[in-house]
């Protein structure tokens, strides 16, 4: 494969991420252990966290420019919420429930890179909603995530 698309482009572009993140802050919202976590979030949370999610997996500055974040506010949003390793399970369980509802690419690789960046991200929110202050300088920058080894979605030999 000599053009290999970003995590973004295989996920299904802007449109799909936040659909994806509508589904799950739904369940969220009704997930006891959840719930009391997220009860206040806004009204354009999940828009916000599905342009996240785009720009990490190689899309446009959506979250960056359009929401004017940064990888700063975003650590920023979890500092002192004391989060616990249940939570972090749940979430990323009803991430991948809400995933698979959606039919939202499941080859290996693509599973294999979005469970990663899940892992990884969800670790670092837990460390950091036990902190008092952000680790990051507002300049730090964005994640990026790819696709890891063997590198780029499943392709049968034919």
């Amino acid at each position: 494969m000599k053009n290999i698309p970003t995590l973004y482009e295989w996920a299904g572009g802007k449109e799909v991420l936040e659909g994806l993140t509508k589904l799950f802050y739904e369940k969220v919202l009704q997930d006891d252990l959840l719930y009391p976590v997220f009860k206040n979030m806004s009204a354009e949370h999940t828009r916000h966290v599905a342009h996240f999610i785009a720009e990490v997996f190689g899309g446009p500055a959506l979250y960056t420019q359009g929401d004017s974040g940064s990888h700063a506010k975003m650590v920023a949003h979890h500092i002192g919420k004391l989060l616990t390793e249940e939570q972090r399970q749940r979430w990323i369980h009803l991430l991948l429930q809400s995933a698979d509802e959606l039919k939202l690419a499941n080859d290996p690789e693509f599973r294999s890179a979005l469970v990663a960046y899940l892992e990884w991200g969800t670790r670092i929110a837990v460390i950091n909603s036990n902190l008092t202050d952000n680790p990051l300088q507002p300049e730090a920058p964005m994640p990026k995530w790819g696709w890891g080894e063997p590198g780029g979605p499943y392709q049968s030999e034919e």
